[in-house]
């Protein structure tokens, strides 16, 4: 199986000091009974990196995903954190494909359940309406999740993931049930919020055209293991339509539907 070696990271100076951590996988196996989903993957994520993560749909994905967010644990091998082995899952956060927001709690208390591990107290509340100021929703804290659309509520849940601040956010299919129009302005927030805030980002996508416009690397896994590490060294914002992202997004497909 041959394996395309990613390239170095491309410059991330646009955001000055990165807040993200660095993740390291070394012989990372996930086995279900007799069933190994990840096969001994080594992995080195820099920090402030974004890394799309894509393949066949029982590939690992979400697996590895849950791994890298600390929900879950190898079942042989280590994951770093920063150097760190243990201690580290405070700093990830994890944003899933559906809002799963409370209808009892008002919007800005749903962003502060982000910041559970603080007393209720003027600086959660202040945190939770400037993580809602970022997603532009500022003027919508005080109303109910019900009258929100679709976009709105993954802005919420977004807001959620960011307000405490994480070094490491994880994305698990975070625009699947979305319309193409509202999936475009929800990359597009992605993105700006990345670019200010420097974390480091691991989405899970079914969509290489979304990998190939968020990310700077691409992970195509097959049968448990890395078949692909791809760089995008494009500049940012990427045009939808733009013949090098179609170039790259070619390679990966061909690979991916390769049998």
């Amino acid at each position: 199986m041959t394996v395309n070696v990613v390239s170095p990271v491309p410059d991330l100076n646009l955001r000055g000091s990165s807040a993200g951590a660095a993740l390291r996988l070394s012989g990372v196996t996930r086995s279900f009974g007799a069933h190994d989903v990840l096969r001994g993957i080594d992995l080195e994520i820099a920090s402030g990196q974004f890394v799309a993560i894509v393949g066949r749909s029982g590939c690992g994905k979400s697996t590895l995903l849950r791994l890298l967010a600390g929900l879950d644990e190898p079942t042989a091998g280590d994951i770093a954190v920063d150097g760190a082995a243990k201690g580290w899952g405070k700093r990830v956060r994890l944003m899933f494909q559906e809002p799963r927001l409370l209808p009892w709690q008002r919007i800005a208390a749903n962003v502060e359940v982000g910041l559970s591990h603080m007393p209720p107290n003027r600086e959660r509340r202040g945190l939770a309406r400037e993580s809602l100021r970022q997603v532009g929703l500022a003027e919508r804290g005080g109303g109910w999740p019900s009258v929100l659309s679709g976009g709105q509520k993954q802005r919420v849940a977004l807001a959620r993931a960011l307000v405490s601040n994480p070094a490491v956010l994880a994305l698990d299919e975070p625009l699947g049930a979305l319309d193409a129009l509202t999936r475009i302005e929800m990359q597009a927030l992605i993105e700006q919020v990345w670019l200010e805030r420097g974390f480091t980002a691991l989405v899970v996508t079914h969509d290489v055209s979304e990998a190939v416009t968020l990310a700077d690397r691409i992970l195509l896994l097959d049968a448990g293991r890395v078949a692909m590490d791809v760089a995008v060294d494009l500049p940012r914002p990427r045009r939808h339509g733009d013949p090098r992202a179609a170039a790259i997004e070619g390679r990966i497909l061909e690979r991916l539907l390769a049998r």
